[in-house]
């Protein structure tokens, strides 16, 4: 196969001639068009938890530590002004630790590229480098997977989380707290 580049420039010039023909020829061959399957994602609270757990709340692609997100929950209700949230995640009224420190679930190889919707290619990233990432492989981001994180040094804060909750019951009263209650009761005892 050619750069993509010059099967673009290839395409280009056949177009020029007006050769519709060859210019699809050369598409197919050198620069297909492989649409992927829509699949429903098939993962909640709880396993994403297991997810982050298992990848020792590290973004397996940049390497950085990751907050648990219950605990950025709770930072938002107990500090609004100073930790703003918005559900929309709306970037001009949420603070910058949601995108940089939340952990996401991300498929390694891009489900819109005919990845699997399957805990084997499930990894943990933030959300700033999932969006960044979107449906790109880690070939063409030029990034790479890079070994989980360990538990004993660094939980993402769910033990925090937890003495947070039994400290302050009625923050179970919002509902993605409650979730993430749930989730951590459920994943992690």
């Amino acid at each position: 196969m050619i750069p993509r580049h010059q099967a673009v420039a290839s395409v280009c010039a056949l177009l020029e001639e007006e050769n519709l023909a060859g210019a699809a020829d050369v598409l197919r061959r050198e620069y297909p068009f492989t649409p992927a399957e829509t699949v429903e994602r098939k993962y909640g609270d709880q396993e994403a938890l297991k997810v982050f757990l298992r990848d020792g709340f590290i973004d397996r692609y940049s390497g950085a530590p990751l907050v648990f997100p219950g605990v950025l929950r709770v930072l938002a209700m107990r500090l609004p002004a100073e930790f703003p949230y918005h559900p929309n995640w709306k970037m001009t009224a949420t603070h910058m630790a949601f995108w940089e420190l939340s952990p996401t679930v991300d498929h390694i190889v891009p489900i819109a590229r005919g990845g699997v919707d399957a805990e084997p290619n499930w990894v943990t990233t933030s959300m700033l480098r999932n969006s960044a990432k979107a449906n790109w492989t880690l070939e063409e981001s030029g990034w790479q997977l890079l070994p989980p994180g360990d538990l004993r040094v660094w939980d993402g804060l769910l033990a925090w989380f937890r003495r947070a909750i039994a400290s302050h019951p009625e923050l179970l009263q919002n509902s993605r707290i409650a979730a993430w209650h749930r989730a951590a009761l459920l994943v992690a005892g």
